[in-house]
């Protein structure tokens, strides 16, 4: 089973991954941090996401994470130039630490339990790839889609938009964080964190947590309810429970 050390207690992981997860942590932030992809906030933040995964999972933890974060570097430098033209590029200074909770939280609170749970490793850790598929792919169809898209919709009515505009998608984008759920979902199973049969459903969770990032990015992000980072939270934490819920519906049924 993933996470389960086989060891006695709480203390047992501590000593046993403890310090390697600490120093992969700070030196995955430290690297972050000098290619300005986060902020002196957004570094600490992520050091405390990457070691709580790494303590709950060991190194195979740190994969997904490491995964997204490539995913989206590469989406978010993906065509500046013309993202810079629109108006909607990324500020150059990194992401902040909220933006960091924000994406990531929600599959760190899914992953906390196993430290001191590890028989749950199989129902969480669903949820907590999904949370990420869902980090993934809301990025990388907000990034690709305004650097390659050639026409935005409203995801409520379908009405043309402005590229960048909260709640506007394209076919293009759409497509990308598709392909970037996909990959979270494969490498969580080739990290051995989850099985194979669940890559499915984790994929499938995430895009679905991506359509209510954009649902409430039309809806309550627009009228000024909700904010960008408030709406990322609740977007991973919606594709957690999808997929903690299909997983416990399908163990229920034996699939």
């Amino acid at each position: 089973m993933p996470c389960d050390t086989g060891l006695t207690g709480v203390t047992s992981l501590f000593h046993s991954r403890g310090l390697p997860a600490a120093v992969v942590a700070i030196g995955f932030a430290v690297v972050a941090r000098a290619m300005g992809s986060v902020t002196d906030g957004g570094a600490l933040a992520g050091v405390l996401v990457a070691f709580i995964l790494m303590l709950a999972c060991g190194f195979a933890g740190f994969v997904p994470l490491l995964t997204v974060f490539l995913l989206t570097v590469i989406s978010t430098r993906w065509g500046r130039r013309r993202k810079e033209r629109l108006g909607v590029a990324e500020r150059r200074r990194g992401r902040t630490a909220l933006q960091i909770i924000a994406n990531l939280g929600a599959a760190t609170l899914c992953v906390l339990p196993l430290i001191w749970f590890p028989e749950l490793s199989e129902l969480l850790l669903v949820g907590a790839m999904a949370a990420l598929a869902e980090a993934a792919a809301d990025t990388v169809s907000s990034e690709l889609g305004q650097a390659t898209g050639r026409g935005a919709y409203m995801i409520t009515d379908f009405r043309e938009a402005p590229i960048g505009t909260n709640g506007a998608i394209s076919v293009e984008g759409t497509l990308a964080g598709c392909v970037a759920a996909c990959i979270v979902s494969w490498v969580s199973a080739a990290s051995g964190l989850v099985d194979w049969h669940w890559t499915p459903v984790i994929a499938l969770a995430g895009i679905s947590g991506m359509f209510v990032d954009s649902v409430m990015g039309a809806t309550w992000e627009n009228n000024g309810s909700m904010g960008n980072d408030s709406v990322n939270f609740v977007s991973t934490v919606c594709a957690a429970d999808i997929a903690l819920i299909v997983t416990m519906l399908m163990t229920r049924l034996g699939l």
